[in-house]
């Protein structure tokens, strides 16, 4: 088994609170925009700190012939279930699906958790799915080895679209009437329980314009955890401890990157998963190995970036780790003042929100 990457931690007494904002409750989103790229795009230019406010399809006018957009084809995967005990189908069970371990065996959070002991069996879609809870993992995640009709199914991907709800943000209260628009247009790899949210504002044929003006689209995956997203409790950021994801980057996609790089090509990442993925595998000279495996890294300012030359992003929550990774890209205090401006020019933010383009 792979040895997971974490990054060598730099030394920091910035704390939590130094990431902190105030955000009107009203600017959290609640649903995508009507047209996916009609969303707005802040740009921020890192070099003379100009602030543009334009939309999402305007972004084929900040890239150039010769760079390359890295995407995150990971699927997120109706990952919520509802179902009871099999000896107390009164008792009611939600659990989300974390990660897989093995073809059928899954990490998952339940509630209520003291419900789920060892070698208590579950029931799900009315017995068309049934799970056992084999083991009590980091944090009390429950592993929970599933069963069900494989004659009928061919995986548990197969069950999981037809009982399973899609694994929306807690801070999303309204209901999401097409689940396809919590889904990446790109989206292959099944896997995620969240979506690589910087990718929906993108379009096939935005996409197609894009690399008709010479840019290459590469895929990579990362399988999108709620490690991601896990509240930093630590004062110190230097304390907080990222769980791990797994990911993978082809030949293809490696061979693709380093030889555009190399004829001097920016690298864009969109998202903040597949920039974590990108710098958990690139070398000191910011070459790209082909490479799958888990990594925990977590990037923060003091960060040196190996091969990522600017970054797509949405608008992150106060204090989160999403936000000390562009902090990092750009730096802490004109970061907080760029979304200062988003909050005074009424952006949306978060998973539904608006964009950002740190060129």
């Amino acid at each position: 088994m792979n040895t997971p990457i974490v990054n060598q931690k730099p030394a920091t007494d910035l704390k939590t609170s130094d990431f902190y904002y105030d955000l009107p409750e009203e600017l959290i989103a609640q649903h995508p925009a009507e047209q996916r790229d009609h969303s707005r795009l802040m740009v921020v230019h890192r070099e003379s700190g100009e602030i543009e406010h334009k939309h999402f399809y305007d972004i084929i006018d900040y890239l150039r012939p010769g760079d390359t957009l890295v995407i995150n084809d990971s699927k997120v995967i109706p990952a919520r279930l509802y179902g009871c005990m099999e000896r107390r189908p009164e008792a009611a069970l939600e659990i989300l699906l974390l990660r897989q371990h093995e073809l059928d065996t899954w990490e998952a959070l339940v509630k209520p958790g003291k419900r789920a002991r060892i070698g208590e069996k579950l029931i799900f879609g009315e017995g068309m799915l049934r799970g056992e809870v084999v083991d009590i993992v980091e944090e009390g995640n429950r592993l929970i080895r599933f069963d069900y009709d494989r004659e009928k199914y061919e995986n548990i991907y197969d069950v999981l679209n037809l009982i399973g709800l899609m694994p929306l943000p807690p801070y999303i209260t309204e209901k999401l009437a097409d689940r396809d628009r919590y889904q990446t247009v790109y989206a292959r790899e099944e896997g995620s329980a969240a979506a690589p949210t910087a990718g929906l504002h993108f379009t096939p044929e935005l996409m197609q314009k894009i690399r008709e003006k010479g840019i290459a689209i590469v895929p990579v995956m990362l399988h999108v955890g709620l490690g991601t997203f896990r509240p930093v409790k630590e004062d110190n950021i230097a304390d907080h401890l990222m769980h791990t994801e797994f990911f993978s980057v082809s030949e293809e996609s490696a061979r693709i990157i380093n030889e555009r790089k190399a004829a001097g090509g920016r690298l864009i990442c969109v998202g903040t998963t597949s920039c974590r993925t990108i710098e958990s595998v690139a070398e000191e000279d910011g070459h790209i190995p082909a490479r799958s495996g888990d990594t925990g890294i977590f990037i923060y300012p003091g960060y040196r970036f190996k091969a990522v030359d600017a970054l797509i992003t949405n608008f992150h929550l106060p204090e989160s780790t999403l936000l000390m990774l562009i902090s990092a890209l750009y730096n802490r205090e004109d970061m907080l003042a760029a979304y200062h401006t988003a909050v005074e020019e009424k952006y949306r933010f978060f998973s539904f929100g608006d964009a950002m383009f740190i060129c």
